[in-house]
């Protein structure tokens, strides 16, 4: 409780100076060069000592989490970190300032003992002058660290992780300035009427000036280097003065062409340079006119995903190649936004999205307060003004983080939070920082749920149906959906035994985000979430939310990373029309700011070389595209954006591909007393044999000549809706574990066949008529018909004994462990995916199985595609169902097995059991038990009522 308090008089001192006289905390800008200094800035990252009270002096690596690397922290207990630094000689009578880009969550800092500062809260940076403390020579810097402290409480830090998130976390950087230096350079763009020319705001604070005159130059220049405006502006004293570059005819920045000045800043004191800086700067402007949100003049719609820092072995912490390839993924996929929830990004991350392009919602790291997903609120009031200091210091940390970049067009104050009197406050103090971009905050703008009447610029809305986005256009202010479409996560059960669930995302995300670009009102949304968030602790755990990204933590793409693109595509066929010369296209230009005159759309047969397709479709337009063509020809599509991302495919099939052709047999059958055997004999010469069970009415055997093909079925089988999320005790649905086993799935159990008929035509059709009784008092009807064309056709009706969910239904047959080579053709909800998507259109798998029974391999970094990941069920791409089967196959080594007919509608799951390959033909399918869903996820889920008939067939071949 001291320390509580020890904290809370600390964080409401400085919310007490900032709110009198404006002071801010320093975050200077790094030089690049100072008078009389060969490198003014030195890294601290590497290793460093670390200890507690009760752990002995041992090698840790900064940046990094300690519980990732094997520490243990208790609460309360604080943790130092001790290195050594030698201070270059020509830093001598230099200001030496001390830079952290994030420790969590409290960070008292030493110098040879001697205290420089203190710090609360985690993801964010924060300096120190550390002139006065630090000697000739070597140094000793000391950060005696601790995590659960009321910041972290705030920010639901090492709550959301599922682990203690403790330690330096980011960069550690040490740099000399001159002692009159540039304290800050805060930029501000304004566009003038014509759209056309840039006024650039700059506003210097100095630190130290002197009486006399100090004089800044500045020197904007283009990517080519060359020299566009340039000023100079002579400041005396410490209070921040603005000077203006006029840029004319600029190149504006945008997510679609990134365009990106250079700035350079002169220090000169008594004529002479003190101190160089540079920065790239991004000219662009953000506004709200009414309900949409406007950057440099044009209404935009945010498309992207949420951020969390996460790696499986690293944890929050991040390396700078890990942050840069998190953005090059998300650029790839058709994003053009990022939140990043729920504290505020790297630099690293948003120096990437400045080059690459890409908007960022900057959020504070303040969490859940007065949420239910929270437990501490339950013991802490909201409204308590002892926790103001905390969040407007969070705040205050993240502004001052990220507004040198123009990626950053949006802060967030915090997330799933409560309005109060407080966040109102905060609001009031921080827009006086930055005024130049709007505010959000998380809530929920309709409805009784977490909905305080918040006053920001932005309404939001978390985990919308689809039916409620038309609510956007009547809203005065833009609605962001800062979670949206929330990808399964904590049916996990299911999940781990079916993770073709996962493909089942394309289509309603599709639909959903369609709808929201329709409507003005709705300014777009974030999927929930952008990476997998699991840990794998040293202890031999793994912990965390889980998989709930289109891609995983290894940075893998999920079948959810497909539907993203797609969704998100600025390529958007609306109508296709084939006709003898070609394909006639209507399509729609989604791009804000681009128009395809920019972009490069290719056309040729797939394989072949392609051909320029022009078209002047202008930004936010619709227009038609031909695509000149055979009328037997396939035509493939390739549409390539302004900065070379392939941003659209499409492939225009000129046919349905015929079925696979059968071969006659000719079939008899031959009764026995308990058994009736079908045999058959083909054109080639090959003998098969069908044995069914007289008692149960079942095939108990198929083979051909000695080569067993099929052990049981197929018999019915009813796969329920399984929303278990492992058992782990929660309070979020933290439930992420090792223990995660995949569920086996038996067929209905038949206790005896009621009857048992058969009779061949004079056609040579074999018959099979059974009614059977199960043993939970379901009834059923099976008919089979051997086919003089190979085929064997099965039909059924099941009376259901019970009310029932199903996720599927069909028929299943058990193969023989051989058996484990599955090919598949399909009609694809897409035309075109990459060919290690499990969803793709036609492929093969193996089954791969390997003895593994927990829900990812501990510590085990992949080597191959996430579809190549098994467990004892067999490889993701083997068990995955797949529907909209046309025809598929389970073959062993020489080619033997069972090939599918299917009607196109079907769905076919296949995996390993009790030693048996088990294939499920099943006539019903939907998307999971995902409790986040809402329509149109979860369109299409059906309840089976007790005396319902259930009804379909599967028809096979021997081979």
């Amino acid at each position: 409780m001291k320390r509580l308090v020890c904290l809370i008089a600390a964080a409401a001192a400085a919310l007490t100076a900032f709110s009198q006289n404006g002071h801010l905390p320093r975050l200077s800008p790094r030089p690049r060069t100072v008078e009389g200094v060969a490198a003014p800035v030195m890294t601290l990252n590497g290793t460093w000592t670390f200890r507690t009270e009760t752990l002995p002096s041992a090698p840790i690596e900064v940046p990094g989490e300690w519980t990732m690397q094997g520490f243990e922290v208790g609460e309360g207990e604080t943790a130092v970190y001790t290195r050594t630094f030698r201070l270059p000689d020509d830093w001598q009578g230099k200001r030496i300032k001390l830079r952290f880009d994030g420790v969590s969550s409290h960070a008292a800092v030493r110098i040879n003992d001697r205290l420089v500062g203190e710090h609360e809260g985690s993801m964010a940076p924060f300096e120190f002058d550390i002139t006065d403390a630090v000697e000739p020579g070597t140094n000793t810097l000391t950060v005696e660290t601790q995590a659960l402290t009321v910041g972290d409480r705030l920010s639901c830090l090492s709550q959301y992780a599922a682990h203690t998130v403790g330690g330096i976390l980011r960069k550690a950087t040490l740099f000399a300035l001159p002692q009159t230096n540039i304290a800050a350079t805060d930029l501000n763009t304004a566009i003038d009427r014509s759209g056309r020319h840039a006024v650039l705001e700059i506003t210097t604070a100095l630190e130290n000036a002197p009486g006399r005159e100090a004089t800044v130059e500045y020197r904007l220049k283009d990517a080519a280097g060359k020299t566009v405006a340039a000023t100079r502006q002579k400041i005396t004293g410490s209070h921040p003065a603005t000077t203006r570059l006029t840029v004319r005819n600029a190149e504006f920045w945008n997510p679609e062409s990134p365009y990106l000045y250079t700035l350079s800043t002169e220090l000169r004191i008594d004529g002479g340079s003190v101190q160089t800086n540079e920065q790239r700067v991004g000219l662009r402007q953000v506004e709200v006119r009414g309900n949409r949100l406007l950057v440099n003049g044009r209404p935009v719609k945010l498309h992207g995903v949420n951020r969390h820092e996460v790696h499986p072995l690293r944890g929050r912490s991040l390396t700078p190649e890990l942050c840069r390839r998190d953005a090059e993924i998300f650029k790839a996929g058709n994003c053009n936004y990022v939140r990043t929830s729920h504290y505020p990004p790297s630099e690293e991350f948003l120096d990437a999205c400045d080059e690459l392009g890409l908007f960022v919602e900057s959020e504070a790291a303040l969490c859940w307060m007065s949420h239910g997903s929270a437990p501490v609120w339950g013991k802490w009031d909201y409204r308590d003004e002892r926790f103001l200091p905390y969040m407007l210091r969070a705040n205050v940390d993240n502004i001052l983080a990220g507004r040198r970049h123009p990626s950053v067009i949006l802060w967030s104050l915090g997330n799933e939070s409560y309005w109060s009197p407080l966040w109102q406050q905060v609001l009031d103090s921080v827009k006086k920082i930055d005024a130049s971009r709007p505010y959000s905050f998380h809530d929920q703008c309709w409805g009784g749920y977490n909905n305080g009447g918040n006053r920001a610029d932005l309404w939001n809305y978390h985990y919308p149906s689809i039916g409620s986005v038309a609510a956007c256009d009547t809203m005065s202010r833009p609605v962001l959906f800062g979670e949206y479409a929330h990808l399964s996560c904590y049916n996990r059960t299911e999940l781990v035994a079916d993770p073709g669930i996962r493909a089942a995302f394309g289509t309603p995300l599709v639909q959903l985000y369609d709808t929201m670009y329709r409507h003005p009102g709705c300014l777009g949304g974030a999927l929930w979430s952008g990476i997998d968030d699991t840990f794998h602790l040293p202890d031999g755990q793994i912990v965390g939310y889980g998989p709930w990204g289109p891609i995983d933590g290894w940075r893998r793409e999920k079948p959810e990373y497909t539907a993203m693109k797609r969704a998100y595509s600025p390529f958007r066929i609306v109508e296709q029309k084939r006709t003898p010369d070609g394909i006639e296209l209507t399509v729609e230009n989604r791009y804000d700011f681009t128009g395809f005159d920019r972009v490069t759309i290719e056309a040729g047969e797939p394989g072949g070389a392609l051909r320029r397709i022009s078209s002047r479709i202008p930004a936010r337009g619709e227009g038609r595209i031909f695509i000149p063509a055979g009328e037997q020809q396939d035509i493939y599509l390739r549409v390539t954006g302004p900065q070379g991302y392939v941003c659209a495919e499409e492939l225009f099939k000129a046919e349905s591909e015929a079925a696979p052709a059968s071969r006659p047999i000719e079939w008899t059958a031959e009764e026995a007393p308990d058994a009736l055997t079908v045999r058959g004999t083909a054109g080639d010469g090959r003998r098969y044999t069908v044995v069914f069970s007289k008692i149960t009415g079942l095939m108990t055997k198929a083979a051909c000549d000695s080569t067993s093909l099929l052990l049981q079925g197929p018999a019915f089988s009813l796969v329920a809706m399984d929303a278990d999320n492992g058992g782990k005790p929660n309070v979020a649905n933290e439930t992420y574990q090792n223990n995660l086993y995949p569920k086996k799935s038996y067929p209905y159990l038949v206790l005896f066949a009621t009857a048992f008929r058969h009779e061949r035509d004079a056609a040579g059709i074999v018959r099979v008529e059974t009614e059977l009784s199960y043993q939970d008092g379901d009834k059923g009807k099976i008919a089979y018909r051997f086919l003089p064309d190979g085929r064997i056709e099965t039909t059924y009706e099941i009376t259901s004994a019970k009310a029932a969910d199903p996720r599927q239904y069909g028929l299943v047959m058990q193969l023989p462990r051989a058996m484990e080579n599955l090919s598949w053709r399909r009609n694809a909800e897409f035309s075109v995916y990459p060919d290690d998507d499990i969803a793709r259109p036609e492929g093969t798998a193996r089954l791969n199985a390997r003895k593994q029974y927990e829900a990812e391999a501990w510590r085990e970094v992949p080597q191959g595609a996430w579809k190549d990941d098994a467990n004892a069920m067999g490889s993701v791409d083997f068990r995955s169902t797949r529907t909209n089967i046309l025809s598929a196959a389970l073959a062993d080594a020489s080619g033997h097995g069972i090939v599918l007919h299917g009607d196109g509608r079907q769905a076919l799951r296949c995996w390993l059991q009790d030693g048996r390959v088990q294939m499920l033909v099943a006539d019903y399918n939907n998307g999971g038990s995902e409790r986040f869903y809402s329509a149109p996820f979860t369109n299409g889920r059906i309840r089976i009522e007790k005396g319902d008939t259930l009804t379909g067939k599967l028809t096979f071949e021997l081979r």
